[in-house]
């Protein structure tokens, strides 16, 4: 296909150059979103008079013809071509003949290329915030399932103090709920057309740039036709929500990584999501979730990469912006296939308990309700620390757990001490006090999980209104 610039250059252009310049390999990615797109313009330029309408028709049915070849899979995009957009009206001219050449009216590559991209970001939007959605079911689940586990909570991966189990998977959860928040907070930034900004100055055409936005149903455009072809913000936004679900998805799968070993043994990975060794038998590694810890780094790659090439960029459009778009794919990729491992490796975890209990009763998880216990008592709670920090001491030297000391024992640190006190530092009691709002007693977690599961369905509900917008008529 003859090129869209040729007209000004006597040379073709060198051909390891031209593949060096060529973005089809990846931005082929857009098809479906600049054939949207192009049937949107096109509509417009025939009910403006641009073009007669009968045109505007033939073009719109010819990209509905691509569209569906593409579909099944039967377009082939030529490097010759350059990008998505130049392939899509080559074939388009193969439909309906040189009237195709009448759709780049009142139209840039670079108005083009944003109103795909956009329409790109807000489809996935919605899929990325489905998959969130299904995660957090998993997780939901998972802790309704396991309401009366108990686990060492940690603070510097030393046992700090007894928490149930549901009460950490809801912390999960509660990641995954701002995570669908920040997509949906992105929408707005996000639904803006940028399609009539042209190369960079408008048109002199009388394009009517809110009927495409109606027709894509976005919900507003662009006012400064400079920023609309240079804005890449809401990609960045984009890419800073990715990174930050697989920074959440990366701490849980560490989570799952520790808990998985022989050292802990508090869940077992289903076979399905876990490998083998190739030498040692014996072996059961979580290697999805080392994945996703892994996958994570490449997402803040694509963040950091995007942030390089806007920093320095002048007003409009500029080449580098081409590299704005793979690292985009690729975070979008490696997010929902995250989420999706994440969600199924929570829903198939074997928890146990009696492990998770055993670990929660020794480490002295119980010494803060000891010291709560005095200070209670009327002993001011830095005396308290104090008193209890001697006890541990004292049970450190002679190898045994708070509960094992006699009342005696407890005595000759404080004769504050009473028989309650075994009472006040069990583990079902020391769960089960701390009742404020967010705390780990089970009415406390049984609040969150109303809390979550409420926010869950709007953000199912704030899905399926969206998802009707981002499918192409």
């Amino acid at each position: 296909m003859k090129k869209l610039w040729g007209g000004r250059f006597s040379d073709s252009a060198d051909a390891f150059a031209e593949a060096f310049g060529a973005s089809i390999s990846f931005d082929q990615t857009f098809a479906p979103y600049d054939i949207q797109g192009s049937i949107a313009h096109a509509t417009m330029l025939g009910e403006t008079g641009i073009i007669s309408l009968e045109e505007s028709k033939q073009i719109v049915e010819g990209l509905k013809k691509v569209r569906s070849r593409w579909e099944r899979g039967e377009l082939e995009f030529r490097l010759s071509d350059e990008d998505i957009h130049m392939n899509i009206e080559r074939y388009l001219t193969e439909e309906i003949g040189p009237v195709a050449g009448k759709l780049h009216t009142a139209r840039s590559r670079n108005d083009q290329v944003a109103t795909d991209f956009h329409l790109y970001i807000r489809a996935h939007i919605v899929s990325l915030a489905t998959a969130i959605e299904e995660a957090q079911q998993a997780l939901i689940q998972k802790a309704k399932d396991n309401m009366d586990a108990i686990l060492p909570g940690y603070t510097h991966l030393q046992r700090a103090q007894p928490v149930l189990f549901s009460h950490h998977l809801l912390a999960y959860a509660a990641m995954l709920d701002r995570d669908g928040g920040r997509l949906m907070d992105l929408w707005k930034r996000v639904n803006i057309l940028p399609l009539g900004a042209g190369a960079l100055a408008g048109t002199t055409f009388p394009i009517d740039r809110e009927r495409v936005a109606s027709l894509l149903r976005f919900d507003g455009v662009y006012e400064n036709s400079m920023d609309a072809v240079s804005d890449r913000d809401f990609a960045l936004e984009y890419l800073n929500c990715c990174a930050t679900i697989m920074m959440h998805l990366s701490r849980l799968c560490e989570e799952i990584i520790i808990w998985s070993t022989g050292e802990f043994s508090f869940v077992e990975l289903h076979d399905s999501l876990s490998t083998g060794s190739s030498i040692m038998p014996q072996k059961k590694n979580a290697d999805f979730a080392e994945l996703i810890r892994g996958k994570t780094g490449r997402v803040y790659g694509a963040l950091t990469t995007l942030y390089t090439v806007m920093k320095g960029l002048p007003l409009t459009y500029n080449k580098d912006m081409q590299e704005d778009k793979e690292g985009v794919f690729d975070a979008t990729e490696t997010v929902y296939g995250s989420l999706k491992i994440a969600a199924a490796m929570v829903k198939t975890l074997t928890v146990n308990k009696d492990a998770m209990r055993a670990h929660a009763e020794r480490g002295f998880t119980n010494a803060t309700d000891a010291a709560d216990y005095l200070a209670k008592k009327g002993l001011p709670f830095r005396e308290a620390h104090e008193v209890v920090g001697k006890l541990v001491k004292h049970c450190v030297v002679n190898r045994c757990d708070l509960g094992a000391l006699s009342l005696e024992a407890f005595r000759s640190f404080s004769p504050l001490f009473e028989q309650d006190i075994y009472e006040a530092i069990s583990l079902e009691t020391v769960v089960n006090r701390r009742t404020t709002r967010g705390g780990t007693g089970t009415s406390a977690v049984e609040a969150q999980l109303a809390i979550v599961e409420l926010r869950q369905r709007e953000l199912g509900e704030w899905i399926t209104r969206h998802r009707s917008i981002v499918v192409a008529e």
